[in-house]
């Protein structure tokens, strides 16, 4: 491998890519769209889950105090509504405001906590949005829990505080960052290297190729080297981004950069592999869409795998992605350099494997 071949057509194809306005906004453009889409939503207005609730006990002091401790939780902001709201049907109420969770307090709530007889209050869950319906059932069962013990004379001597993964400083935009950034070394690279490869072979510039010094291994290698940089150039702008504009607590070291190199790598590669096995534009399109959308969406970029049915996750742990991401959050958030190297040492294997399959699948010419 000649580094002046590799250096001469990484030159020719990164003013050729400079020109190009449309392969300029995916790759860092849109990412920066996406993140300061993201960072706004997750940085606006206050981080409780607003909990309805009507009370049909007509405010007696338990159901008060029930609701009064339901609110000094923290994480749910508890908002009464009157029972005449919605037509006294507060599912209907909830679904005509699109509210995701609400909280009903029967009649004779007060006697029967004092008469020590079963009572259930109802909370309507809107299963559409996972994640308030999980907060405000956690709170609840909290508050039930207490007002269990308290008639029971009970004393409660174990607590439960809740924090989230690795420090309970972090926020969503903290873990938004790395699956952005996996995120821009997925689509840039695979979708360019697919159509590239794919219209190379339908113009016949392959057998143009054919006719230089350049190899087949130094013409993959330019472009891998050109991704490269496309991908710090963007990480550094969603990094910066999320850290001035949206307070993302970082921990950006040099334990991050081998992520950022052998992610354009392997994508490169896996891209120039899936144009190659196919014979039209349009079926290379359809197969780099396969590989990529289930990646895309399927490997904690913008939803953690850990929130997935158990068969998808097992399935997200075949995905290439899931293992750049999850690196990435292993050094930027949570220190476990041991985790990221595992992660590390899988995808080095793979981009190895994917670019040797690509050099060999590959041809200058077509039979």
């Amino acid at each position: 491998m000649n580094p002046r071949h590799v250096y001469a057509d990484f030159k020719v194809f990164s003013r050729g890519y400079l020109r190009n306005s449309a392969a300029l906004f995916f790759s860092l453009v849109f990412p920066i769209i996406l993140i300061g889409i993201f960072g706004l939503i997750y940085s606006g207005g206050s981080t409780n889950t607003t909990l309805y609730a009507e009370n049909l006990d007509g405010n007696s002091n338990a159901s008060v105090a029930f609701l009064s401790a339901l609110n000094s939780t923290g994480v749910v902001s508890v908002q009464v509504v009157s029972p005449s709201v919605g037509g006294g049907d507060l599912g209907t109420y909830l679904g005509d405001n699109y509210d995701p969770v609400g909280i009903v307090i029967p009649s004779g709530f007060a006697a029967d906590y004092a008469g020590h007889r079963p009572v259930s209050v109802v909370l309507y869950q809107n299963p559409q949005d996972p994640t308030s319906v999980v907060t405000a059932e956690s709170a609840i069962n909290a508050v039930v829990t207490a007002f269990n013990l308290n008639a029971a004379n009970g004393t409660a001597f174990v607590s439960l505080a809740t924090a989230k993964v690795g420090s309970q400083l972090f926020n969503g935009i903290d873990y938004l960052v790395p699956g952005l950034i996996g995120f821009a070394i997925l689509t840039s690279p695979m979708f360019s290297m697919v159509e590239i490869s794919s219209s190379y072979k339908k113009d016949h510039l392959f057998r143009q190729l054919a006719l230089t010094p350049l190899t087949k291994a130094e013409w993959l290698l330019s472009k891998i080297l050109w991704y490269i940089v496309i991908t710090l150039i963007s990480a550094g702008i969603m990094i910066s981004i999320g850290y001035f504009a949206f307070h993302a607590r970082l921990d950006v070291g040099w334990t991050l950069l081998p992520f950022l190199v052998l992610g354009p790598f392997f994508f490169v590669a896996l891209g120039m592999l899936c144009g190659s096995v196919t014979k039209t534009p349009e079926t290379a399109a359809v197969v780099g869409n396969i590989v990529t959308f289930p990646m895309m969406f399927l490997s904690g970029t913008f939803f953690p795998v850990s929130d997935f049915p158990p068969g998808l996750q097992t399935f997200a742990h075949f995905l290439p992605l899931y293992y750049i991401i999850d690196g990435m959050n292993q050094v930027l958030l949570f220190g476990n350099l041991s985790r990221a190297f595992f992660d590390l040492a899988l995808i080095l294997v793979g981009a190895i494997v994917i670019f040797a399959a690509a050099v060999s699948v590959f041809k200058w010419r077509e039979s």
